[in-house]
């Protein structure tokens, strides 16, 4: 079985580039974030041509996350129980499934802004809720699996300069905490190998040449119980699909899984 996590940056924008990957890569589960679109205008009927059952959690703004099966797509839950509200509003950045008799989570952590800012606090209850969701199912039997933009490095060799980032968010110390309390629950990093270069990036700025330069960052991760990652055969970031015109600022994270080794 062939599972990804993709944070698309809009959906509508690349789907013509999304339906092409799915086709290229024989991805079998995909993990989207960022769909910026309502459940109306999700893609259903196209993704299904190619085969892929979907469900969605998405209410047409910055945020949206969904997961497309070619293998089964059951028991489908939208949000993240006991989740904190923003606003006053649980925003959409959770959806789990049964796919293959893998369990899957796409999520896409709150960005956090700022340290000084209310929604970074919101990014480290977010980080707290998902841990205690997660903890039954990650001690369980099953393969599963947290994938997506975690909005967080794991250390500092997974930015391309530790410089550049002092102070910011997505390398604070409280952050890198709240990682690694999710991976105590019984979750393991599954490190992708990278397809270029030393590092495996997995998001580079749009802005002054971070991509040809590698001024990346290793924020899209795939944390995986020990029955999921005993199945790991391969995993890699698919850089190539960072390219080109169109292109989202992530590139996808693919895992292979043997669920008979």
């Amino acid at each position: 079985m062939r599972i990804a996590t993709y944070n698309v940056n809009s959906i509508t924008a690349r789907l013509p580039r999304l339906l092409a990957w799915l086709e290229s890569s024989g991805t079998d589960v995909l993990c989207i974030q960022e769909t910026k679109c309502s459940a109306e205008q999700f893609p259903h009927d196209e993704l299904r041509e190619l085969g892929y059952e979907s469900a969605v959690n998405a209410t047409g703004r910055w945020n949206g996350v969904a997961l497309l099966s070619k293998v089964g797509l059951e028991d489908v839950t939208l949000g993240l129980p006991g989740g904190p509200d923003y606003e006053g509003v649980q925003e959409p950045r959770a959806i789990s499934a049964t796919c293959g008799g893998v369990r899957v989570w796409s999520v896409y952590v709150p960005n956090g802004r700022e340290v000084e800012h209310d929604h970074y606090g919101y990014k480290l209850d977010w980080f707290r809720a998902l841990a205690g969701a997660v903890a039954a199912d990650a001690a369980g039997p099953r393969p599963f699996a947290v994938l997506g933009d975690f909005n967080v490095a794991p250390t500092d060799e997974d930015v391309y300069d530790p410089a550049v980032f002092a102070g910011l968010t997505h390398v604070t110390p409280a952050e890198r905490a709240a990682l690694e309390a999710l991976r105590a629950v019984g979750l393991s990093d599954v490190f992708p190998r990278p397809l270029k270069y030393d590092r495996p990036y997995t998001f580079w700025d749009y802005r002054m040449l971070a991509f040809p330069k590698n001024k990346g960052m290793r924020i899209d991760l795939v944390y995986g119980n020990e029955p999921f990652t005993k199945a790991v055969t391969d995993s890699y970031v698919d850089r190539e699909e960072r390219k080109g015109k169109g292109a989202s600022d992530h590139a996808p994270v693919v895992v292979d899984l043997d669920l008979d080794r």
